[in-house]
C-alpha cells in the first residue's frame, strides 16, 4: 500500500498541502492520485469515527458469528453478499477458524439486533449456526483510542 493511502486511512481529513508536504509531491500530484483512486473504486469512501457515548448514542452493536455452507462454484460469496446487504448489517468478513463469516451488525436495542438474527440471518438457506457478541464498551476502533478515562490506568505491581 502506499504512503498516501496509508496517510488517508488513518487521518482523511488531511489536506492536500501537508499530504503534498510529507509525501515531498505537488498538492495537483496528490489530488490527481486520490481522483483516480476514487474513480477505480480503490478508495471507496471516507467516514468519521465516532464515541457513541460521548455522542448520546444509544443503539447496540454485535458481532455474530456465522457458519455457512460453501456453495459449488461460489464458495462463500454469494451467500455472504446476500447477508452483506441488510441494512442492519455495517461489515461483513470471511474468517479462519471456528466459523466462516464475522458480521457486525447494529440495531436500536437487543431485541432489534436479536430479531434480525433470528428472523432474518438464521433462517436464510446456507446459513447452519450464529453466535451473537454484543458489544459492551470500545477501547479502540479504526486506530483510534476511546480514553473515557484521562488518568492513565498502571497496573498494579506486586513483588
Amino acid at each position: 500500500m502506499s504512503q498516501l493511502l496509508q496517510l488517508l486511512r488513518r487521518k482523511a481529513r488531511i489536506s492536500n498541502h501537508e499530504l503534498a508536504d510529507l509525501l515531498s509531491m505537488t498538492e495537483g500530484e496528490i489530488a490527481e492520485k486520490i481522483r483516480v483512486w476514487e474513480s477505480e473504486g480503490t478508495i471507496l469512501g471516507y467516514h468519521a469515527v465516532i464515541d457513541p457515548e460521548s455522542a448520546g448514542d444509544t443503539s447496540v452493536s454485535a458481532f455474530i458469528e456465522v457458519k455457512v455452507t460453501p456453495e459449488r462454484g461460489g464458495g462463500f460469496d454469494r451467500l455472504a453478499m446476500r447477508i452483506a446487504r441488510f441494512d442492519q448489517v455495517v461489515s461483513c468478513y470471511l474468517a479462519s477458524g471456528g466459523y466462516d463469516l464475522m458480521v457486525v451488525v447494529e440495531g436500536g436495542d437487543l431485541r432489534e439486533v436479536a430479531r434480525f438474527v433470528s428472523e432474518r440471518l438464521s433462517t436464510l438457506e446456507g446459513v447452519l449456526s450464529t453466535a451473537t457478541h454484543f458489544r459492551l464498551k470500545t477501547y479502540k476502533e479504526n486506530g483510534f483510542l476511546f480514553d473515557h478515562d484521562s488518568a492513565t490506568e498502571r497496573l498494579a505491581v506486586s513483588p
